[in-house]
């Protein structure tokens, strides 16, 4: 394993996935980076790009990732793992795929359910979306 993905929202379980991630990380006899990413659903609206420019909606998106990934802080303050943070716009399935392309993501690991308000029996409707999207192992963490 070179390269595990973790998409956080800021949930307990995302938040289970990237100790997990850290854990593995640190277990592999090579370097092996957590790249962790936040994906920002697009706002679609005529009113907002209307009144908006791509910019100010860029920068919206970016500091609304940054507050999820701060979140992180305190487990990323106590690890020697390499790690990359990011912020992502799109779909949650084509942005993880377009992420795991890009940065050679060999590894997916991820919360079961997220911050969504919406119940699913047993997964959370992004983890089904994702898992069904994907070509790399994928490890649920509940």
């Amino acid at each position: 394993m070179k390269n595990i993905l973790v998409p956080t929202d800021g949930s307990k379980p995302a938040l289970r996935a990237l100790e997990l991630a850290l854990t593995l990380a640190q277990q592999q006899a090579e370097p092996c980076t957590v790249h962790i990413v936040n994906i920002q659903s697009p706002i679609h609206s005529h009113n907002v790009n209307r009144f908006f420019s791509p910019e100010v909606l860029q920068s919206y998106y970016e500091d609304e990732g940054q507050t999820v990934l701060a979140t992180l802080k305190p487990i990323l303050d106590q690890t020697s793992v390499p790690f990359q943070t990011y912020t992502e716009v799109g779909t949650i399935s084509d942005a993880i795929k377009r992420f795991i392309t890009e940065h050679s993501c060999d590894h997916l690991i991820m919360g079961t359910r997220g911050l969504s308000p919406i119940p699913g029996l047993m997964l959370g409707s992004s983890a089904t979306k994702i898992i069904q999207a994907v070509e790399i192992p994928v490890t649920l963490v509940k």
